[in-house]
């Protein structure tokens, strides 16, 4: 499994050949070495669905703009397939064959590839649909989801394998624990990702529907968001540390607040308790996130000593 896995680390761009020669029968065949076939001519209908497709959005705009430029220019990256029983299956580029579709094009070019399990299939669908399509940031953070869950890849070879910051995999994971309403907003791009990230970061479920219908109704904007999940809990707070006999103001933990997120990279919330006690909660998302907070609580206590 672990070879397997180095090679499709490397997309579909380690499966195929750098200089293809398109070809009108699907009957020659080439292999070099990893499984890869020749870039054949082939019918779209002749192409099933990929049951591992991560996107789950089909803009009609874009792609009738897509089979407008197929009409004009021909499609210019083969899709990829793998043979399959009466035909083929798709493993990435279902916006090129419905757009070819519709174009009315009896033959498009493809590159045909081995896959020797399911479980393949499914790491190289994810991994070249994420370094390749436009999908939206629930899609993105579904298909993270899947390459941990069912390939079982840790957050650390999933940021290694598309490229990307491990932080950045696991803010796009939070946003699962997003209500289906909020999310349904986000695929639709009725909200933007900074908008979803604004809002997973609030705890209380009540306030958070709140803020995401005024962004909603209000067309707010990131700040504006941010600065609503802030102020809200830091005015019941404040108001709690005044009736306890605690000198600190609304502003002032907000304030104290931002300082440590900045400093621990996390949602820091000050909790006024009574005769100016308190707790500080530091939230963390993984147990490597866990690992990262210690390591800088670490540092602190080596620098006192």
């Amino acid at each position: 499994m672990s070879k397997t896995k180095t090679v499709l680390g490397r997309g579909l761009a380690s499966l195929i050949p750098r200089q293809p020669t398109p070809s009108s029968q699907s009957s020659g065949r080439e292999d070099d070495g990893f499984g890869t076939e020749i870039v054949v001519m082939i019918p779209p209908e002749s192409i099933r669905h990929n049951p591992y497709q991560p996107r789950l959005e089909f803009d009609p705009v874009s792609l009738d703009e897509l089979r407008r430029s197929i009409l004009e220019r021909g499609i210019i990256q083969p899709v990829t397939v793998r043979r399959a029983e009466g035909g083929y299956q798709l493993i990435s580029g279902e916006r090129r064959v419905r757009a070819a579709k519709e174009a009315g094009l009896k033959r498009i070019p493809a590159y045909i590839i081995r896959i020797r399990s399911d479980e393949e299939m499914l790491e190289l669908a994810l991994i070249e649909n994420l370094q390749r399509e436009h999908l939206n940031p629930i899609e993105i953070a579904i298909s993270y989801k899947r390459l941990i869950d069912e390939c079982r890849y840790t957050q650390e070879e999933v940021s290694a394998k598309i490229g990307k910051d491990r932080t950045t995999v696991t803010n796009a994971l939070r946003l699962l624990k997003l209500p289906e309403s909020i999310q349904a907003a986000v695929r639709k791009g009725e909200i933007s990702s900074g908008h979803a990230r604004s809002l997973v970061a609030i705890e209380d479920p009540t306030l958070q529907m709140d803020i995401f219908r005024k962004v909603m109704a209000k067309g707010l904007s990131v700040r504006e968001v941010e600065r609503l999940a802030r102020e809200r809990p830091a005015r019941r707070t404040g108001r709690k540390g005044k009736a306890n006999g605690g000198g600190s103001s609304a502003s002032s933990f907000a304030s104290v607040e931002e300082r440590l997120r900045r400093i621990f990279g996390t949602k820091v919330r000050l909790l006024a308790i009574q005769n100016g006690k308190g707790e500080i909660v530091l939230e963390y998302y993984s147990a490597e996130d866990l690992e990262r907070l210690l390591e800088i609580m670490g540092t602190f206590h080596e620098d006192a000593s």
